[in-house]
């Protein structure tokens, strides 16, 4: 298997190290706008198999002669890019994954559906955590039941130790976070589509210790194509966000202050955007890379052969500190790779899918176990 990986962020690389951890795989390419430093986690599996491409992917002719040296392509690349990446891996005749968090795009790219199938080739947008991960986990828990009253996914990536005044650090982008605080989350209720107001509907979920007691709250992308597959036929359905105690307060006051805002606005004879002041004065303070833990529960209640019951399955995941890879990298960046090698390997057939639409949970949850990530169910 000859792999692409574009992006060498935080995500590309965590991708690039997984892939290299497979002897199966000849070659990692790994491409960025910039060719820099590999993390030591990365460069100390550096051999002739790992190459960097500088790349830009708005040029289309420099991404169609990368796409010409592999079988397969991983994108770690900004979602609105996403489209256009994709489309050109078609038309190449090369599989294509990608983190997605934008279903507005993910419904662009099931446009090219026909095209990928009449090629051979597999699309799978949305394969990180959320979405991505936890989707597979609720499309198992769904496929346990008969008929399915109620889905709820909850997913946070979090510092091990609750860092004021947000309780919180950067696992990805400040970027990406203001936009989920910002954007309406879609869920089901009495099983049709319905927007929530993003921090809205707090709750408290309460995991084993040491972790304990964290808050619960809408934010978009997670379900991804999800509620609107499962709607009329699934009466309740939703994706919250983890954090811990105070967080979601916080940012709701910040955001009523129109700190968030993209209305520019002028001090001082210059005109500013707010948001831009808050992601650059904000996001130098919580980019802190202290150790980091994933949670991850997804909570299905239906009926099987006439019985009612409620079923749970978790995901906690921690730091790693032998090789320095963060457990945000681990459940995103090893499941773009995994989702990569299954479509390398013949595992996801033609055409565009979704994770949960696409990735066989057993062979998938087994996947993780090997790197160490586990997918339990809970004991009620």
């Amino acid at each position: 298997m000859r792999m692409l990986v574009l992006g060498a962020g935080l995500q590309g690389t965590a991708c690039a190290f997984d892939l290299l951890n497979n002897p199966a795989v000849e070659r990692v390419l790994l491409a960025d706008v910039r060719v820099g430093t590999l993390p030591p986690f990365l460069s100390s599996l550096a051999s002739p198999r790992l190459q960097q491409l500088a790349l830009d992917v708005r040029d289309a002719d420099a991404v169609r002669a990368a796409y010409a040296q592999c079988d397969a392509v991983m994108s770690a690349i900004p979602y609105y890019l996403n489209f256009a990446l994709a489309e050109l891996a078609v038309d190449a005749r090369v599989h294509f994954c990608d983190l997605g968090g934008n279903t507005a795009i993910v419904a662009q790219q099931q446009t090219l559906d026909g095209a990928a199938k009449a090629k051979g080739v597999s699309v799978v947008p949305d394969t990180g955590l959320a979405p991505g991960m936890v989707n597979i986990v609720a499309q198992h828990a769904i496929d346990q039941f008969d008929d399915v009253e109620s889905v709820q996914l909850f997913v946070g990536g979090l510092p091990q130790t609750p860092l004021p005044p947000l309780n919180y650090q950067i696992a990805y982008s400040i970027e990406g976070m203001i936009d989920y605080y910002t954007t309406p989350s879609m869920v089901l209720r009495d099983g049709q589509p319905q927007e929530m107001s993003a921090l809205s509907e707090l709750e408290t979920i309460y995991f084993d210790a040491p972790l304990g007691a964290l808050e619960a709250f809408h934010t978009a992308g997670g379900l991804s194509t999800m509620g609107a597959r499962y709607a009329g036929r699934i009466a309740h359905m939703e994706y919250k966000t983890l954090r811990y105690p105070g967080h979601a307060r916080i940012m709701e006051s910040i955001r009523g202050l129109g700190l968030l805002s993209l209305e520019p606005v002028t001090v001082k004879g210059q005109t500013v955007v707010p948001r831009d002041v808050f992601v650059q004065v904000a996001g130098e303070k919580l980019r802190l890379g202290k150790p980091d833990l994933v949670a991850l529960r997804v909570v299905v209640t239906g009926t099987r052969n006439g019985s009612r019951s409620t079923r749970t399955w978790e995901v906690v995941d921690y730091y790693d500190a032998t090789h320095g890879v963060s457990a945000m990298m681990r459940t995103t960046g090893y499941t773009l790779s995994i989702t990569g090698q299954m479509q390398a390997g013949g595992t996801i057939s033609p055409g565009v899918h979704t994770p949960d639409e696409c990735i066989p949970p057993a062979l998938y949850f087994e996947m993780l176990a090997k790197r160490g990530v586990l997918v339990r169910e809970r004991s009620q």
